[in-house]
């Protein structure tokens, strides 16, 4: 998680730079160099949580032109210098507001200010348990319908494509119905209110040597509508090392923000299973498949979707292993947060 400190003074500085060494971030004193409006706008789009080291007015008003949605926004937490209280002011659960306020109660003593009306009436937060489970909320406008049936004390039913570990918080009831409230999949599946996609999808690609970004597109569409994969699941791309320098496939997956890894013929041939063979993509690259055998050995779990092949590029799918807690509601600030490069 990255992190930007902003404080007024000496005394919030030496607070700011104490919070920047334990928790990570960066610490900056407004006008040395920047403005208090060129420092915002700057981290607003750059950084995951910032923190004012000084009264909640003048975060506020700093922050206002910026704002657009709570799933969009980065957490802002607002600190007084003397370090009495750390408030929360926006993304207090999707971008990790809250827990960041109580990381930084943990390192100086404030008091954290929590609002929120879940964390209040200790009623479970669904968007604040998918952010700790790395789970990404496809629908996050859905949320309020999901957290006010909680708050009026009704319950809600959830159904997940892996099992979880721990006792069901009050008000949720597990289920196998695709048509629950609540779904947690990496497939279009059922018509649920709320779906929450786990980033755990690896997509093998192979392609002909300079294929165009438009074409790798039009494939990836075909393969999402033929296996109902989610492309918010997708969290990485693999292939085999003689792509490294495909400038298309570089730039397909610099798009979507997608990892691109890999591999050579050795290691992919060394990969354990049954996999779609082809006798002329082994004479061209060496090994017998190249989008199912790149996706299973970059995922480190197992095969989802076989290949498909259509203008030059073949695609396929495999899983990372993924686990889920409901007790993990609230990760170790000191071991998650200090994440700045």
């Amino acid at each position: 998680m990255k992190l930007a400190y902003l404080s007024f003074t000496e005394k919030g500085f030496a607070l700011a730079k104490t919070l920047a060494d334990t928790l990570g971030g960066s610490a900056m004193r407004c006008g040395q160099p920047d403005s208090l409006q060129e420092w915002t706008k700057k981290q607003f789009s750059e950084a995951d949580g910032l923190i004012f080291v000084g009264a909640v007015g003048i975060a506020v008003r700093a922050i206002a032109p910026y704002l657009q949605k709570k799933w969009k926004d980065p957490a802002v937490v607002a600190i007084d210098e003397t370090a009495q209280f750390a408030i929360p002011l926006v993304s207090g659960h999707l971008g990790g507001a809250n827990s960041l306020a109580r990381a930084i109660s943990a390192v100086c003593g404030a008091r954290a200010v929590i609002t929120t009306a879940t964390d209040v009436n200790g009623v479970f937060a669904v968007d604040d348990w998918a952010r700790c489970q790395g789970i990404y909320v496809a629908d996050p406008e859905h949320i309020r319908i999901i957290s006010g049936r909680l708050l009026a004390g009704t319950s809600i039913r959830l159904s997940s494509r892996w099992p979880i570990d721990g006792e069901c918080p009050q008000g949720v009831e597990l289920t196998e119905d695709t048509d629950a409230d609540v779904m947690v999949s990496a497939w279009k599946e059922g018509k649920p209110v709320l779906s929450l996609v786990p980033k755990v999808a690896v997509l093998g690609i192979g392609c002909r040597k300079g294929i165009g970004e438009d074409v790798l597109e039009k494939v990836l569409q075909r393969f999402l509508d033929e296996t109902g994969l989610r492309a918010e699941a997708i969290c990485e791309v693999a292939s085999i090392d003689l792509k490294k320098e495909e400038e298309g496939l570089i730039a397909f997956c610099r798009a979507h923000g997608w990892l691109f890894t890999t591999c050579s013929a050795q290691q992919l041939q060394n990969v354990p299973g049954e996999f779609t063979a082809s006798a002329f993509v082994s004479e061209v690259t060496g090994v017998d498949n190249v989008c199912e055998r790149s996706a299973v050995f970059v995922s480190g779990g197992s095969l989802c979707h076989k290949k498909i092949a259509c203008e030059g590029v073949t695609m396929a799918a495999a899983l990372k292993p993924f686990f889920l807690d409901w007790n993990r509601m609230d990760i170790c600030p000191q071991n998650s947060l200090k994440e700045d490069d």
